[in-house]
């Protein structure tokens, strides 16, 4: 069921410059948007994983200490 939203005109203008075509909706570019958002915690989540079983792979703290600074 539609509905409809208050959005600032600020949000609608990023919206407008985000569509990938001129006939895109808004509700596909925010749809796209979640998508995009799922997609990429799930590679960083796995990212973070993989960097935290790294033995190469050290905190800024310790680069920093390593550095002397």
């Amino acid at each position: 069921m539609p509905t409809t939203i208050q959005i600032s005109d600020n949000v609608r203008n990023i919206l407008e410059k985000m569509k990938m075509f001129e006939r895109e909706s808004y509700n596909e570019v925010i749809v796209r948007m979640i998508e995009d958002e799922r997609k990429l915690s799930k590679e960083a989540l796995f990212e973070l994983e993989k960097a935290r079983k790294d033995p190469k792979i050290i905190s800024h703290e310790e680069a920093k200490k390593r550095l002397g600074l």
